[in-house]
């Protein structure tokens, strides 16, 4: 454990350290079995219609063809079972007076969650149109998997969803990310076990490590357990029970199982058995607790987690067409997959249907009768309308500290050296101190690695594992989350936005594509969700990318990839945002803007490694502000006049290579009137018609002009500067260098040589594009192919980059100077800033 005394530190309330309160001991009565048992009823009903029906929902007639909808879609088989847990966790919520949110990782068991809703009376206070009448249950029916209704997934539509489940794999890592910091919440989290077999839950158990049982609420785990995915067995449901028990008590659960509903078992057998164990669960949550908040826990807690073993489709036909339905893969999804189509199929459905007796759980005007409804919980304590699943609600503003304050020295554009990363975590670090439980910072062991060590002085990395003596930095709660999973650390973060805090994810560029699917279903929630008008705004999910492929040179190939923009750029372009901060000043305004937004995803790309600082913070705001802008004091171009060419960049080692070519040109070519422009704000490129962010046509082609050649440095790869501009007048006079999958084990210059961006190449470009230049000036093409050439002998012969390179600085209102000599004379260039942070522990990851 770390010696330091952490400032951050929370006391619970004295209503969130009693939260978690010990049942009655009494055992559940014959009168709750039969509420318990009337909920399921009602609520598999409910489903059953949903997937099935277009009329006649209360099956008032006989069952035609055409209350049939025409297209069947849906899934059946994980449902009944969704049902199941979440009336015996209404039971609780009851009793104990429980907040309570609920996590189905089988998502696709959609209409459980919405039957559920509409049971308890939240679904018809959100959409008051689908009334609790018999038209109400006939519209809940239709719009189910509907055109122009909803999806068949627990989706931002569905009310006290947070997961959609549509890729499975992430419950737990979502369930644990909406219990930090909210020691009064119970999650229960329902993990498939089709789910289970993928690798972000299996490793996603391992969470129970990093949970402070005084300051986090408590995530309930429920393997739900029905033997089958679309068509195959699952592996946790075929292996011996005490392997499987061993299984969890080795991810540090304590495993509770509740089986049954097998060979025609009576329900409220089964029911008896899941309300006794649920009860002992929950007093043991209550005793650990309890003990937390008294300070007599002992070691780290083996939280409870049930095994709930049910048949898959529990309760539809045993056999269809002469082959098992219940208990077997084929009632996964739609089990009468041709009701309309046939005679037979229908009857079977209509039987069915009628098992559930529909005419003792609705009234005569449609509404679910009194013993259907017995369990619901009353307000905020319904899972449905918990305020936790719509974050929006409980969302606070940061408390930000003023960036300004952080500044960097700029005497002179070029004139100061700065780490741009290790800035922002200085800034973080009040960050984190002015808001001790609604922020945290998540990432794949990479905190220190990026710079932002600062973060380590205010507050701990959360830990509930071992410790020993050599240990720094772990805590049982602290602010920042790290573990070597990407999947864990987005799911974490998710989780934790969804509900109403904010927070970061950082990690290496390379590597954030390991959640691109992730990426995709937050995009996806977000813009759903901003067409919901009672899903509130939550804060935006923000990365920040460092390590990033133009200083991975150390680390070879596997480590360059700047592809996680174009990822990004795909999604909606209400939802997406790209930045490229190039320097100290340019970041500190840069991630203030990205932490007071909301609904967004924001990407934020930045060096750690020393570089330039070129603009003062007052540029660096101006220019942040617009997005992109001309460097006039980079330039030579005459006012009044065109330039003769453009040279734009993005990104910070772009914009280096391109302010070291305009030094070269004015050296060598003074009459070239040259104007520099640099993009912070990616989408700006964008049409204005196509990105709230883009610029109109005007004023795209008053910055980049319509008939001048444009030679365009940028960080990742080129054709994507294209694809966003490729409306845009003069495009075919756009030149674009960046990342092309050239790499290696090499000096940072040589990986700019090798994807043809560095600064000679970039003069080469100019004297190929600028009419008349070419012939006028073919020595100076030489010269820097000569150059290029000596650059690339001097790494393979030293191990490091030309001094000429590496020392090389801008000199404001004058040309830059290539000479090494001169150059250490007057300022600390780059090369040597990066040696002198090596020296002093500067970590090169």
């Amino acid at each position: 454990m770390s010696d330091m005394t952490t400032t951050i530190t929370r006391t619970p309330t004295g209503s969130e350290a009693a939260a978690f309160r010990r049942g009655s001991g009494r055992s559940v009565d014959d009168r709750v079995l039969d509420q318990l048992h009337t909920w399921w009823r009602t609520a598999n009903y409910l489903s059953v219609g949903q997937i099935y029906l277009l009329d006649n929902p209360l099956l008032r007639r006989p069952l035609t063809r055409d209350d049939v909808k025409p297209r069947l879609l849906g899934h059946w088989g994980t449902t009944p079972g969704l049902n199941f847990v979440y009336a015996h966790l209404n039971r609780v919520i009851q009793e104990r007076d429980l907040d309570t949110l609920y996590v189905t990782g089988p998502g696709h068991g959609g209409p459980g969650m919405v039957a559920n809703a509409y049971l308890d009376g939240t679904y018809s206070e959100v959409y008051p149109g689908i009334s609790q009448t018999e038209d109400g249950v006939r519209k809940l029916f239709r719009q189910f998997s509907f055109p122009g209704g909803i999806p068949s997934h627990a989706a931002p539509e569905t009310p006290g969803s947070i997961h959609e489940g549509g890729e499975l794999g992430y419950a737990l890592s979502h369930a644990y990310g909406a219990a930090f910091d909210n020691p009064g919440l119970l999650v229960a989290a329902v993990v498939g076990d089709g789910e289970a077999e993928t690798g972000p839950l299996a490793t996603s158990w391992h969470s129970n490590k990093f949970m402070d049982p005084l300051h986090d609420g408590v995530v309930l785990p429920i393997l739900h357990l029905n033997g089958y995915k679309i068509a195959n067995p699952t592996v946790l449901a075929r292996i011996p029970e005490d392997e499987l028990l061993a299984l969890m008590r080795g991810y540090g659960h304590t495993p509770y199982v509740v089986s049954g509903g097998f060979d025609g078992e009576d329900p409220r057998a089964v029911h008896a058995r899941m309300a006794a164990t649920l009860d002992r669960v929950l007093d043991h949550i209550a005793d650990i607790k309890e003990q937390a908040g008294a300070g007599t826990l002992d070691g780290r807690p083996a939280w409870p987690m049930i095994i709930l073993r049910t048949p898959k489709g529990w309760t539809c036909p045993p056999e269809i067409d002469g082959k098992p339905a219940e208990g077997n893969w084929r009632a996964h999804q739609v089990p009468l997959a041709n009701a309309r189509d046939t005679e037979e199929h229908l009857h079977v459905l209509e039987g069915w249907l009628r098992s559930y007796r529909p005419e003792e759980l609705f009234d005569d005007a449609g509404a679910p009768v009194a013993l259907a409804t017995a369990l619901a919980p009353e307000g905020d304590r319904r899972m449905s309308a918990n305020p936790v699943a719509n974050g929006g609600l409980l969302k606070r503003d940061l408390v930000l500290p003023n960036f300004r304050d952080h500044a960097v020295e700029v005497p002179t554009h070029g004139g100061s050296v700065n780490e741009s990363t290790r800035v922002l975590g200085e800034w973080l670090a009040e960050v984190v101190r002015l808001n001790p439980d609604s922020f945290r910072i998540f990432g794949p062991d990479e905190t220190a690695s990026n710079r932002l060590s600062a973060v380590l002085e205010v507050t701990d990395k959360q830990w509930d594992a071992e410790y020993l003596p050599s240990d720094e930095h772990l805590a049982r709660a602290g602010r920042v989350m790290e573990m070597l999973s990407e999947h864990q650390c987005q799911g974490w973060l998710e989780g934790y936005l969804l509900t109403g805090r904010h927070g970061l994810f950082t990690s290496y560029e390379a590597f954030i594509h390991i959640v691109d699917s992730m990426l995709n279903q937050h995009a996806k929630w977000l813009k759903v969700s901003k067409t919901i008008p009672w899903r509130r705004p939550i804060a935006s999910l923000n990365y920040l990318l460092s390590s990033h492929v133009w200083r991975q040179d150390h680390n070879g190939l596997s480590h360059q990839d700047p592809g996680f923009i174009d990822h990004v750029v795909n999604k909606k372009p209400d939802v997406v945002r790209v930045y490229l901060p190039f320097d100290a000043n340019t970041l500190l305004s840069t991630y203030d803007h990205c932490l007071r937004s909301v609904d967004y995803v924001n990407v934020v790309v930045a060096g750690k490694q020393p570089t330039f600082n070129w603009l003062s913070m007052d540029e660096a705001i101006a220019h942040m502000t617009r997005g992109l802008g001309i460097f006039e004091w980079a330039g030579n171009e005459l006012p009044g006049e065109e330039p003769d060419v453009v040279l734009a960049c993005a990104g910070d080692v772009p914009t280096l290579e391109t302010l070291a070519a305009v030094s070269i040109l004015q050296d060598e070519v003074p009459d070239l009137r040259v104007r520099v422009v640099n993009v912070v704000d990616l989408m700006r490129l964008v049409s204005e018609g196509e990105h709230p962010h883009g610029l109109s046509d005007a004023e795209y082609d008053a910055v980049f002009t319509t008939d001048k050649p444009v030679v365009f440095a940028y960080h990742g790869y080129p054709w994507l500067i294209h694809r966003l501009t490729y409306r845009r007048h003069g495009h075919a006079n756009l030149h674009v260098r960046g990342y092309k999958e050239e790499g290696t084990t090499t000096t940072p210059f040589d990986m700019v040589m090798l994807n043809d961006m560095d600064r000679f190449h970039l003069v080469i470009d100019v004297l190929d594009r600028v009419p008349g230049l070419g012939s006028r000036y073919a020595g100076l093409r030489q010269r820097m192919q000569d150059a290029r050439v000596a650059a690339r002998a001097y790494t393979r012969a030293h191990g490091e980059d030309a001094p000429d390179v590496a020392d090389w600085t801008w000199t404001d209102g004058d040309t830059a100077t290539h000479d090494a000599t001169s150059v250490r004379s007057a300022n600390v260039g780059v090369g040597a800033a990066a040696a002198a942070s090596a020296a002093t522990g500067g970590d090169n990851e």
